[in-house]
């Protein structure tokens, strides 16, 4: 079902791109004027323009349903759960307990001084 949506999608993004880049120049924003041609009557601009609001639309919702369809799959586990790899927890080494963090009791039979003879 996804990779039919994500299909479907990367046609709609192909077919706006391709909407969009034929529509007429109106503005010259890069000094280029829109000059006459198959595609100059103000009917043909409305038909493009509402072929790309239709395929923008259709574009969205495809977003938004590969976003649902992505969140549904995850299921609360990470990506790392789902490669297989170890987590940090399972390879993690022992926490010492407090005990054997605290250094060895001083014996004060071994601090006497040697007798003097």
């Amino acid at each position: 079902m996804e990779n039919v949506v994500l299909i479907v999608h990367l046609i709609l993004a192909l077919c706006l791109i391709a909407v969009v880049l034929l529509q007429r120049s109106e503005g010259g924003g890069l000094g280029m004027g829109g000059g006459g041609g198959a595609i100059s009557s103000r009917g043909a601009a409305t038909a493009l323009g509402k072929l790309t609001w239709g395929f923008a639309l259709a574009f969205i919702a495809t977003s938004i349903t590969l976003t649902i369809l992505a969140a549904s799959n995850s299921a609360d586990t990470s990506v790392i759960d789902r490669l297989g790899v170890p987590s940090q927890s399972e390879t993690a080494p022992a926490v010492p307990s407090a005990d054997e963090l605290l250094p060895p009791t001083l014996d004060t039979d071994t601090l006497a001084p040697p007798p003097v003879e």
